[in-house]
């Protein structure tokens, strides 16, 4: 018989910590904290091989569950001595989700579960507290009408409303027991109108309901959006945790709050958290009412901090912070409560960090012997270092306060007021900068909070929904600005006499907790510090070399600043764009013969030769690898008549034969067209021109440097053995013209993109002419799936969300197909030119996954754009570490 159920507390512990994919991450460190001797109340995990069962089989349940839950939970009873119904000392649970992984907010919990209209007296008698007794029902019929019954849980926030103000008071806390035994009443006929039948007062039935209400909930559109975002498979499952409730909502002697063992947001070395009196947990993250600091030192004029209010407690707090950081060797985030000055555990985990604060606290606990450095590299994410290679708000600038709140979430963001979650996500997709504004968020919120640059809310604390989910996400965030009202129906925020309206621009500083009016001017971040020793590090250990796709200065110098080694791309394309040299371009696209075009590309050289002087200059030492002139012709024309019309006047043309060339040069299919090598053949003075201009530009270079570049030509959209033949004998047929009136020699190679299928599967000819292979992951996704990147996006997302692909094949190597054809493609040259040098320039050299898949080939190097070459160091890093541990298990 399969075991679906673990007990834990107690004594009778069953799982540990390592048990996460079994038992989620929650049962496994309940049972892992209840091991080491901390106060966990007793309860029992159901397995997330359960969740995947109920699933596969239409929602229903093996039949063995029931009499193990039903044995779990005997033991929790003995152990507590209370019973599970009594209506003299009755038990009560909570049920909680807990995937493998951390996702907050994201699935469903109830409280309280037990309680009726006759436990609720037995509660009220044991505890010898109605108002407790009575809030606690109302607690649990809100949580279990939302989560299990599907009542809109904002009907439950009406009736509580409606109470404070017929008695004129504005906190929960100042309703009293007749109070809530009122809001209980209205509850239950509030609810039995909206689903047609009683609230359920048969324990047993809500605790089935409640479990199936969790297991329900993984697949709920929050959880699948955030599952999405993170690359969590839905295979995964969620387990359900079931624990005897213990109380922090019973008087001033009970709190419940949450906490880190370090700052989340920077790193310090510092506790760092929230608690309320006599509340219960979600009163701390949801922001209803304003949670107060831990410690002393951290409490401002008017705040009474734990550390004053329930000092035992707040020692006995601070001894298990040490001894849950010393036990898990990372940042802890816990959550806690207090009945009776006694100290609870509910949880503890990894906690959520922002960049920076990662980047410190895997340094630090390096340099303090708790991990080693090769640990201290996996544990940042290198996606996340996003988060610290973007703007933060320039000193210098002016700038319009109105208003200030939490610093949730560092980093600083400009854009228009949304006020909904749908609205940040399609002005998003249209591509503007958007700032959501909500009162307090919600789980249901998430895809507006992804798709908008910032966050800003009135109410909640440093670790409410708000907070925690924008350190997740990297975005910038503002939480509790209690000055700022929100007007949802009149879409405004007002602040100090000033309104703002939906499409106004603010500013958020993350960092600092200030909001500004209008756009404030940002500057470009700083590196340094623990990010420099986790860079040095990660080189230390990294086999895959990281170029940067660059064909600018600016492009290069970002990129060298950033560590880049070299330029894996230069897109020789976008220098024709420049206003100065656009016009010679059109003309030689125009020109009736070669002799017309000869003489515009003349016009060009000089310009090609500064570009690639610079790009040597600035990578002196390092590789550049160019690849010659790329996209069909047509995407130079204009488009406008004006523009063509003075495009007739510069040849000497007039409008109807620059239309006919231009309808010449039209395609249906430009993406498989008249491109790459295949204008080299066709034109070969185009590539004459350009490669003239690269060797100039190096010989410049050498003679004054005295340090000689060596070019890296590239030729594109080869397909055939014979196309790269031609093209790299007109390439040597320059370079050796170039070398005798120069009187200068220097060394260079010749190679190819690898971007067609065909060219992967015939690599091993092709490599008889290639000095390198670099994979143009982009085309090759293309043409490989037989889909235009500029149209997938419109049905990409649902082919995700459906699981058709397990990700979008643009974002992260395609392994199966796309990755295939690279391997085959790498096989295949090497089994010709052995040592044959290889990497990737596509989108892809960027991500962190692809690049473990390019170690993994033992591919010589990744390139991607500039910004994102410290996460290609670390991903690299990661991918070697990975590939040692796969070579010694």
């Amino acid at each position: 018989m399969t075991k679906f159920v673990y007990s834990f507390g107690a004594g009778h512990n069953e799982g540990r910590a390592d048990m996460r994919d079994l038992l989620g991450g929650k049962g496994a460190n309940l049972a892992e904290m209840a091991s080491i001797g901390l106060p966990v109340p007793p309860g029992f995990t159901i397995t997330t091989e359960l969740c995947t069962a109920y699933y596969d089989n239409d929602r229903t349940y093996p039949a063995e569950l029931a009499g193990q839950v039903r044995a779990a939970l005997d033991r929790v009873e003995a152990a507590v001595g209370l019973k599970f119904g009594d209506k003299h000392k009755p038990l009560l649970v909570s049920v909680r989700s807990g995937a493998r992984v951390s996702m907050p907010g994201m699935m469903d919990t109830v409280l309280n579960l037990g309680l009726n209209d006759v436990t609720v007296q037995g509660l009220a008698d044991s505890a010898n507290d109605a108002r407790f007794a009575w809030d606690s029902y109302r607690r649990f019929i809100q949580m279990y009408g939302s989560v299990v019954l599907g009542v809109d849980h904002h009907r439950f926030e009406e009736i509580i409303d409606h109470v404070k103000l017929d008695r004129d008071v504005n906190e929960d806390t100042e309703l009293t027991a007749q109070d809530w035994h009122r809001v209980v009443e209205s509850y239950k006929d509030m609810v039995e109108g909206e689903i047609g039948r009683p609230f359920p007062q048969d324990p047993e039935e809500q605790l089935w309901g409640a479990i199936g209400a969790v297991f329900g909930s993984w697949m709920n559109p929050r959880a699948n959006t955030y599952r999405r975002l993170h690359d969590i498979p839905a295979s995964w499952g969620t387990a359900v945790n079931v624990q005897a409730m213990v109380f922090g909502n019973m008087g001033a002697d009970c709190a419940t709050g949450v906490c880190f063992t370090r700052d989340p947001s920077t790193g310090e070395n510092m506790f760092y958290g929230e608690f309320l009196v006599n509340a219960q947990g979600e009163d701390v993250v949801a922001g209803i009412r304003t949670p107060q600091p831990l410690s002393r030192g951290a409490a401002k004029p008017g705040e009474i901090s734990m550390e004053e209010a329930l000092p035992a407690a707040y020692a006995e707090l601070l001894a298990v912070r040490q001894t849950l950081e010393q036990h898990y060797r990372d940042m802890q985030d816990i959550e806690f409560t207090v009945q009776q000055n006694k100290l609870y555990m509910l949880q503890t985990r990894n906690g959520k960090r922002t960049a920076a604060a990662s980047l410190r606290i895997a340094v630090e606990m390096a340099d303090a012997g708790l991990i080693d450095r090769a640990e201290a590299i996996r544990r940042v994410n290198p996606a996340a270092l996003d988060q610290l290679l973007h703007p933060t708000l320039d000193p210098r600038a002016a700038r319009d306060p109105i208003g200030r709140g939490l610093p949730a979430s560092p980093g600083a963001a400009c854009g228009v007021v949304v006020f909904s979650a749908d609205e940040a996500e399609s002005r998003a997709q249209r591509g503007e900068s958007v700032i959501l504004v909500r009162i307090e968020t919600s789980p249901e919120d998430i895809h507006g909070m992804h798709a908008a640059r910032g966050i800003l809310t009135t109410r909640g604390g440093m670790t409410s929904h708000a907070a925690v989910v924008a350190r997740g996400m990297g975005r910038p965030c503002v939480a509790g600005a209690g000055g700022i009202a929100v007007d949802y129906s009149a879409q405004t925020l007002s602040a100090g006499g000033r309104t703002l309206r939906a499409g106004d621009t603010i500013t958020l500083d993350g960092a600092t907790g200030e909001v500004f009016a209008g756009a404030v001017a940002m500057i470009e971040p700083t590196l340094s510090g623990e990010f420099a020793t986790l860079m040095n590090w990660a080189d230390q250990v990294r086999r895959l070399k990281v170029r940067a796709n660059a064909e600018t200065p600016l492009d290069a110098d970002t990129a060298r600043k950033f560590g880049a080694e070299g330029i894996g791309l230069c897109r020789t394309e976008h220098m024709f764009f420049d206003p100065l040299r656009i016009g010679a371009v059109r003309q030689m696209i125009m020109a009736a013969d070669e002799a017309g075009r000869r003489d515009a590309l003349e016009r060009l050289l000089p310009f090609q030769r500064a570009d690639f002087r610079d790009l040597f200059s600035i990578m002196a030492g390092l590789p550049v690898t160019i690849r010659l002139l790329d996209p069909p012709l047509h995407e130079f024309l204009p488009h406008a008549d004006a523009e063509l019309a003075e495009l007739a006047v510069a040849l000497g043309s007039d409008m109807d034969s620059m239309r006919r060339r231009a309808e010449e040069l039209a395609e249906a299919n430009p993406m498989l067209g008249h491109r790459g090598c295949r204008l080299g053949i066709t034109y070969p003075e185009i590539y004459e021109m350009q490669a003239r201009a690269i060797f100039e530009g190096a010989i410049e270079v050498a003679r004054a440097s005295g340090d000689a570049p060596v070019p890296e030509i590239m030729i594109p959209l080869v397909g055939t053995l014979r196309e790269l033949e031609i093209t790299r004998a007109l390439v040597d047929k320059v370079a050796a013209a170039v070398f005798a009136e120069s009187g200068v020699t220097i060394d260079y190679t010749v190679g190819t993109m690898i971007e067609l299928p065909r060219a992967a599967l015939i690599a091993d000819a092709i490599a008889q002419s290639a000095d390198f292979f670099s994979f143009g992951t982009n085309d090759l996704t293309q043409t490989t799936f037989g889909l235009s990147r500029d149209d997938a996006g419109k049905f990409l997302p649902h082919y995700v969300e459906a699981g058709i692909l397990p990700k979008d094949p643009f974002v992260s190597i395609d392994i199966e197909g796309v990755g295939a054809l690279i391997r085959i493609a790498a096989e295949r040259g090497r089994a010709t030119r052995p040592g044959i040098k290889m990497g990737i320039c596509g989108e892809h050299g960027g991500d962190p996954a692809s690049i473990a898949f390019c170690e993994s080939l033992h591919l010589d190097y990744v390139s991607c754009s500039p910004y994102r070459v410290p996460v290609a160091r670390l991903a690299a890093a990661q991918a070697a570490l990975g590939a040692a541990t796969d070579r010694t298990a």
